[in-house]
């Protein structure tokens, strides 16, 4: 008997002539978040096989890997009726179950009982050696039977997957990533479409902590288990931002200060060959993201803006952050450059010929230079998680 895990494909089995390419790229993606461990990979254009020395941790793994539909394990034996018998006896014995169905596709069109019949025939025989009855509408077990490449595939219920598209099919983006809830929960959403990310912090020693940093650090990493290949790329903040809140009036430091962010964000997709820039923007959660901020502020730049929450509320953005296990980290009480000279009263409704008159009062051409001339890279590897904070 010989136990294999089974990748189901879902979304990626609409795309037609992009299946080939889709498929390639989600096997990259599995390689890559399982890297370290004992497994073989095989693919076709229906199915992907996975035989390993740990099947519950390659699946812990797949469960993070978008693009999968379902995972299932499978045992494989050669389709000959004694064998299959036996292997059905050997699992089911395991199993505390009063109802079941079965369900068999026979992809093996060269195989000679069609599938309704085999399936028939298969319940029959658990009929006769298990104390139990058939449900076809809510059984508590189903067997499911592939029949393909010579070898009958059996598996017990479904693992779900978490769907979307695989990570890369979109190409890269940058994600602005503070340390707060929203901006992970952005960069997971934009994972689950198929963007690549890598990541920009934004941090102003000794204004913002080596914590601070060490927190999106490890929210990066959160997420990398998502995707497997994120970096962070850390921009020095603190001359520019002490040059706006010396020179630029209290209400209208927040805008011009992000206006500064987008400048630096926008030079650097440009020079790697990126696409958009994504942030966790929620349209009037706060004073920089109400709609004509948001107008103001994206003016600086022509490319693409993402907001992948923008219209969630802020109870359904924590429900994901809960989800993907970023929450707790977020809610670790260490400030960000965005927080640490917040102004009793920014401006909610930023006129553009203001700011233009605010950035006129000092020279950031250079000081924007050198902030990109002085980051610093940080890939992430699945290690982090474990020693960060």
């Amino acid at each position: 008997m010989e136990k294999t895990i089974l990748i189901k494909y879902g979304e990626l089995t609409t795309k037609k002539g992009n299946r080939g390419t889709f498929i390639k790229l989600l096997a990259r993606n599995i390689n890559s978040i399982l890297n370290g461990l004992d497994y073989k990979l095989k693919y076709d254009r229906v199915r992907m096989y996975i035989e390993a020395a740990d099947t519950n941790e390659v699946v812990n793994r797949l469960q993070k890997i978008f693009g999968i539909h379902s995972i299932v394990i499978s045992y494989k034996v050669n389709n000959n009726i004694d064998e299959l018998h036996n292997l059905l006896k050997e699992i089911l014995k395991q199993e505390k179950f009063n109802t079941f169905k079965v369900e068999t596709n026979r992809a093996d069109k060269s195989f000679p009982i069609p599938s309704m019949e085999f399936s028939r025939q298969i319940g029959g025989f658990i009929l006769k050696n298990f104390s139990c009855k058939v449900d076809v509408h809510n059984p508590e077990i189903r067997v499911n039977i592939e029949i393909r490449n010579n070898s009958f595939y059996v598996s017990l219920n479904e693992i779900k997957g978490i769907g979307g598209y695989p990570v890369g099919v979109q190409g890269k983006s940058l994600l602005m990533l503070s340390g707060g809830i929203d901006s992970p929960v952005a960069g997971y959403l934009a994972l689950k479409r198929g963007i690549d990310i890598d990541c920009m912090y934004f941090e102003s020693p000794p204004h913002t902590s080596l914590e601070a940093k060490n927190k999106v650090l490890k929210l990066a990493s959160i997420i990398n288990a998502y995707s497997g290949n994120i970096r962070v790329h850390v921009v020095p903040f603190t001359k520019l931002q002490e040059e706006i809140y010396k020179n630029v009036r209290d209400e209208y430091v927040i805008t011009i200060m992000r206006r500064m962010m987008y400048r630096i964000a926008s030079r650097f997709v440009q020079e790697n060959h990126m696409h958009a820039i994504i942030n966790g923007e929620s349209v009037g959660q706060v004073a920089s993201q109400t709609l004509t901020s948001m107008s103001v502020i994206n003016s600086v730049t022509n490319l693409p803006i993402i907001r992948p929450v923008a219209c969630l509320d802020k109870l359904e953005i924590i429900d994901i952050a809960n989800k993907i296990g970023t929450y707790e980290t977020s809610i670790l009480p260490y400030e960000d450059c965005c927080t640490i000279f917040l102004p009793k009263h920014p401006v909610i409704n930023p006129e553009q010929s203001k700011c233009l008159f605010e950035e006129s009062k000092f020279s950031f051409d250079n000081l924007i230079d050198e902030c990109i001339n002085n980051i610093e890279t940080i890939t992430i590897t699945n290690k982090e998680k474990n020693e960060l904070l």
